[in-house]
C-alpha cells in the first residue's frame, strides 16, 4: 500500500518594514495600477506567474529568505514606498469626487447602487465568466477613478467559472477548480457592532442565510453574498459555487439572493442608496424587495411600485434572446407566493410583472426589470434601437424610436488595458495624460506628436512580448497534449521572430455562434493562399470559451483546432486555451488586428475592439455594436452587414468582403515599408484608432454619460415621488389609474379643411376636436409633427408643436395651432395624443399614443 502523502504550506513572517505589502494585496487597485503590481513581480517573477498574479498567495508562498534579501535590495525599496505612495496619493485623491462631477451628485446625501451577477475584476478574484463581468469591474474601476459615492453587490462564487482545456482533439473540456476564500482579495463585510454581516431570505419552507464579503475596489467596496455558510442545508450551500452553473432552480435560487439579499445586505450596512442600477435582469428582484419594505411602511403596492421605479435605472446587455432569464410558473411560483402576500397583492399579479408576449405562463426577468424602473438603456447606439423594438410591448402604442428606452456606449477602464509600455511611454511625456481621459482635442494633439518610426517600434515591442507569451502558453498547451518536440517547434516558428514580427491577427471572445468565430473558413482555400505568403508572414490567434452546455459554441472550437493541424494552417492558425483577463490584456495590446464578425444586429456592443483599438491595433469589423458608430474610414475598417438576405447567403457574401479586406487592403498597407521599416499608411491608421478610440470609448466617459443621462435624474424623480411619505407616488398612481380607465373612450377629430399649401411665413392653421373621456385637457398633450418623408416612404421628424386647449365643443375639448412657417418646401405633418402628468420620469412612460 503507497504512502499516504501530506502537504504543508509554512507561510513566511513580513519584516516590520514590508507590513504594509498586506494593505497593497487587499485593494484590488494593484489590479489596474501597474505601479502596485510590479512591486509582487519585482519581489519574484516566476512565483508571481505561478500564483495567478494573485497577491495573497504570492505573500504566503515567497521565502522568508527571499524577503530578507529585498531588505537590502535599494531598488525594491524604493519601488515598494512608491507603491505605497501611489496608493495613499489615490485614496486621498478620490475621496473627493473629480470636479467635473461636483456639481451634479452630492456625495453627503447620494449613493449609487451598482448590482450585476459578475465582475471581471482580475484574474485573482476569478468570479467573472465573459464581456458582463468585465464591464462590470471596468465600471467599478472608473466608478473609483472618479470618487463617486458608489457601492456593488453581486455574488461569492466558490467556483466562479471554468478553466478551459483544449485537448489533444481540439476538443473543449470544462474543470471546475474550487477557491479557497482565504487566497481572495476580500473580507467579511461588517456592520455598524464590528460583528460580520448576514442576512436571511425565506425560500419554500426554510429560511436561507447568506453571509456578506467585501472587496475593496480603489477607495469603493464591492459586496458579495454567500450562501455557503453552516446553518444552511447542503442544497443551499450551494448556491452560490458556481457561476451560470447548475439547473434554472439554481439560476432562480442565485437571482433571489442577488437581489432581495443584496438589497437587505445593504440594509444590514446602514447604506441607503438614492439610486439603484440594476445591470442586465439577473439582478431585478430588487425591485420586488424595495417594494415590500414600502409596502410594510404603509404605501399601496401601486404606489410602492411607482417611487421603486422612480429611482431605478435598468440596462438590458443583450439582443440574443438566450440572455434573457425566463422561469417557468411551475417553478417560480413557489418562491413568489409568499412574497405576494408581503406586498398585498395576488400571485398572479405578482407574477405579471415578468409577463412577455408568447411567454404568458412564464416570468420573464428583462420585462420586470424594465417594469420596475422609470430609467432604461441598451450599451450602444444599435442595441438601443434595438433594445427599443425587442421591447416595444412595454409602451405599445409608442413608436419604438420614441419609446423610453435610450442608450449609453459601453465604455473600457483605460489603466486596465492600456498596454504597460504605452503608459511609460506616456508617463515620460508627461503626467498630466490621466487626467484627460475623456479630452478628444487632447489626444488628438497628443498622439499625433508621436514620431511615425516610434509609434511603429512601441507597437512591435508590444507585439514580440505577446508572442513571447502565446508561445510558452503554447508550448505548455501542445506538450500536455503530447505534441513531439519538433512538431511544436515547427508549429511555433513564425511567433519565434527573428526582428520582423508577423502581421497579428486576433479573435478572442466568448465562442456563441452568432459571433460566428469560423465566418473566416468559409474559403478555406482562399485563407491559406492570403496566409501563405512568403514574404509576408501572418498569423491568426484565437481564444474564447464556450459555455459548458452550448455544445454548438464548442464544435466551432474543434472546427478551428481542426484547421489548424491542416498543413496549410500549422504554422499561421492557433487556438490558445483558458481565455481570461490576464490574457485578455496581452492579446488586445498586442495584435495588429482585431476581428470581429457578428451577425448583425445581435453584437451589443463588443468592448473587446475598443481595447484593442485604444492600444493602436486596428479593427475589422462588422459595423454593429460600437464599431457602427465609431468606424469613420480612418480607425479601422468596416463591414457592411448584409440584410434581406437568407443566414447563409448573408454568411457567404459576409466572409467573401472581410477577405477581400485582409487581402487587398489590410495585408498589403501592413507590409507597404518604407526606407525606415515601416509602414507610414498602418501608423496613419493606427494613430487615428487610438485618437479617436481612447478617449471616445474610455469608462470614464461612459460614467458621466451615466450620470448626465440617469443617475441625476433618477435621484432628482426618486425624490419627488418619495416626498411627503410618498404622496406624489399615490397620485401617480390614481392618475394612471384614471387614464388606463379612460383611453380607449378617447377619440380625436381634425376640425375645418385640410389645405394643400400655403404660402411662406403663413400659419399652418390646425383644430382638432378631442373627446377625453373625462380625462382633464391639462393631462393630455396634442402635438404636431412635423417633418419630411424620404423616397421609402418613412417619415423623419424634424420638430414637434404643442396645440393648445381653446374651447370646448358639446362634450369634446377643442384645441387649436397656429405656427408660421418660415421656411419654403415640401412637409409632412402627423397629429398625435398621449396622456402628460407632470411627474412622469419619461413623456412616453404610460405607452398610451394615438393618431390623427
Amino acid at each position: 500500500m503507497p504512502p499516504t502523502r501530506f502537504s504543508i504550506e509554512v507561510q513566511p513572517l513580513l519584516p516590520e518594514k514590508l507590513r504594509d505589502l498586506d494593505v497593497l494585496a487587499n485593494n484590488l487597485l494593484y489590479a489596474w495600477d501597474r505601479r502596485v503590481r510590479r512591486v509582487f513581480r519585482h519581489m519574484d517573477p516566476a512565483l508571481w506567474d505561478r500564483c495567478g498574479h494573485n497577491p495573497k498567495v504570492f505573500l504566503r508562498q515567497i521565502s522568508q529568505h527571499r524577503l530578507q534579501e529585498l531588505l537590502d535590495d535599494t531598488t525594491f525599496m524604493e519601488e515598494y514606498e512608491y507603491a505605497l505612495n501611489v496608493s495613499r496619493h489615490y485614496q486621498d485623491q478620490t475621496r473627493r469626487m473629480h470636479p467635473r462631477l461636483a456639481r451634479q451628485l452630492d456625495p453627503t446625501r447620494d449613493v449609487i447602487a451598482y448590482f450585476c451577477a459578475e465582475y471581471g475584476l482580475h484574474e485573482s478574484l476569478p468570479i467573472y465568466s465573459g464581456g458582463l463581468g468585465i464591464l462590470a469591474g471596468d465600471y467599478c474601476k472608473a466608478a473609483s477613478d472618479l470618487g463617486l459615492p458608489f457601492v456593488a453587490v453581486g455574488l461569492m462564487y466558490h467556483q466562479g467559472y471554468f478553466t478551459q482545456i483544449i485537448d489533444e482533439h481540439a476538443e473543449q473540456r470544462a474543470e471546475f477548480r474550487p477557491h479557497r476564500l482565504e487566497d481572495l482579495p476580500i473580507t467579511p463585510a461588517l456592520g455598524a457592532d464590528g460583528q460580520p454581516v448576514d442576512i436571511q431570505i425565506a425560500f419554500p419552507g426554510r429560511t436561507v442565510r447568506a453571509r456578506v464579503w467585501q472587496a475593496i475596489v480603489g477607495h469603493l467596496k464591492l459586496y458579495l453574498l454567500d450562501t455557503d455558510v453552516a446553518e444552511n442545508r447542503p442544497e443551499d450551500r450551494v448556491i452560490t459555487y458556481q457561476l451560470y452553473g447548475g439547473d434554472r432552480t439554481t439560476r432562480l435560487t442565485q437571482e433571489i439572493v442577488l437581489g432581495i439579499g443584496g438589497v437587505r445586505a445593504l440594509r444590514a450596512l446602514g447604506i441607503a442608496p438614492t439610486v439603484w442600477h440594476i445591470n442586465e435582469g439577473h439582478a431585478a428582484f430588487l425591485v420586488l424587495e424595495r417594494c415590500r419594505e414600502l409596502v410594510a411602511g404603509g404605501l399601496p403596492f401601486a404606489a410602492a411600485m411607482e417611487q421603486v421605479a422612480a429611482a431605478t435605472l435598468f440596462t438590458t446587455h443583450t439582443p440574443v434572446p438566450a440572455g434573457h432569464d425566463v422561469f417557468e410558473r411551475a417553478l417560480i411560483e413557489p418562491y413568489l407566493a409568499d412574497f405576494a402576500h408581503a406586498l398585498g397583492i395576488g400571485t398572479d399579479e405578482l407574477l405579471a410583472l415578468g409577463r412577455s408576449p408568447g411567454e404568458e405562463a412564464s416570468f420573464n426577468m428583462t420585462s420586470l426589470g424594465l417594469r420596475g424602473s422609470r430609467f432604461h438603456n441598451g450599451v450602444s447606439r444599435i442595441h438601443g434601437e434595438v433594445a427599443s423594438r425587442m421591447e416595444a410591448y412595454h409602451w405599445p402604442q409608442i413608436p419604438p424610436e420614441e419609446n423610453p428606452i435610450g442608450y449609453v456606449t459601453n465604455g473600457v477602464h483605460v489603466m486596465t488595458f492600456l498596454a504597460s509600455e504605452w503608459v511609460m511611454f506616456f508617463d515620460s511625456r508627461s503626467r498630466g495624460w490621466r487626467d484627460r481621459m475623456t479630452d478628444r482635442r487632447f489626444w488628438q494633439d497628443y498622439v499625433e506628436a508621436i514620431s511615425d518610426q516610434a509609434f511603429w517600434s512601441l507597437r512591435q515591442n508590444i507585439k514580440i512580448g505577446l508572442l513571447d507569451h502565446v508561445r510558452e502558453a503554447l508550448c505548455r498547451q501542445y506538450r500536455r497534449n503530447h505534441f513531439g518536440e519538433p512538431h511544436i517547434q515547427r508549429m511555433l516558428a513564425h511567433l519565434s521572430p527573428n526582428g520582423n514580427p508577423p502581421l497579428v491577427l486576433g479573435f478572442a471572445r466568448r465562442f456563441a455562434t452568432y459571433k460566428r468565430a469560423t465566418l473566416l473558413f468559409r474559403d478555406p482555400v482562399r485563407l491559406a493562399r492570403i496566409l501563405n505568403q512568403a514574404d509576408r508572414p501572418i498569423v491568426l490567434l484565437f481564444a474564447g470559451k464556450a459555455h459548458p452546455q452550448d455544445r454548438p459554441g464548442q464544435d466551432l472550437i474543434r472546427i478551428i483546432g481542426d484547421y489548424a493541424e491542416q498543413p496549410e494552417f500549422e504554422d499561421k492558425i492557433f487556438f490558445i486555451e483558458n481565455y481570461d483577463l490576464a490574457l485578455g490584456r496581452k492579446l488586445v495590446s498586442g495584435v495588429d488586428v482585431w476581428l470581429n464578425t457578428p451577425e448583425y444586429p445581435m453584437e451589443a456592443c463588443g468592448t473587446s475592439g475598443q481595447k484593442a483599438g485604444l492600444n493602436g491595433a486596428l479593427n475589422v469589423s462588422i459595423l454593429d455594436g460600437w464599431w457602427g458608430e465609431t468606424f469613420d474610414g480612418t480607425n479601422g475598417w468596416g463591414l457592411v452587414p448584409q440584410t434581406g438576405v437568407d443566414a447563409d447567403t448573408r454568411d457567404r457574401l459576409e466572409a467573401e468582403e472581410l477577405l477581400d479586406v485582409l487581402e487587398h487592403e489590410v495585408i498589403p498597407l501592413y507590409f507597404a515599408r518604407n526606407s525606415q521599416g515601416y509602414s507610414p499608411g498602418w501608423v496613419g491608421r493606427s494613430k487615428a484608432a487610438m485618437q479617436t478610440i481612447l478617449p471616445r470609448h474610455s469608462a470614464d466617459r461612459m460614467l458621466e454619460d451615466y450620470i448626465r443621462q440617469y443617475y441625476v435624474p433618477a435621484i432628482a424623480h426618486g425624490r419627488h415621488l418619495a416626498a411627503d411619505g410618498g404622496a406624489r407616488a399615490r397620485e401617480l398612481t390614481q392618475w394612471k389609474a384614471a387614464v388606463r380607465g379612460a383611453w380607449d373612450g378617447v377619440r380625436m377629430q381634425r376640425l375645418g379643411e385640410v389645405p394643400a399649401r400655403i404660402m411662406v411665413d403663413a400659419p399652418l392653421d390646425l383644430r382638432v376636436r378631442v373627446e377625453l373621456n373625462g380625462l382633464a385637457a391639462e393631462h393630455v398633450r396634442l402635438e404636431c409633427v412635423l417633418g419630411e418623408e424620404d423616397t421609402f416612404g418613412r417619415f423623419h421628424r424634424r420638430t414637434c408643436y404643442p396645440l393648445q386647449a381653446v374651447g370646448t365643443d358639446g362634450n369634446a375639448t377643442v384645441f387649436a395651432l397656429q405656427e408660421p412657417m418660415s421656411e419654403a418646401g415640401l412637409y409632412s405633418y402627423e397629429v398625435r395624443l398621449f396622456p402628460f402628468h407632470p411627474a412622469l420620469a419619461h413623456p412616453f412612460e404610460t405607452g398610451r399614443m394615438l393618431w390623427l
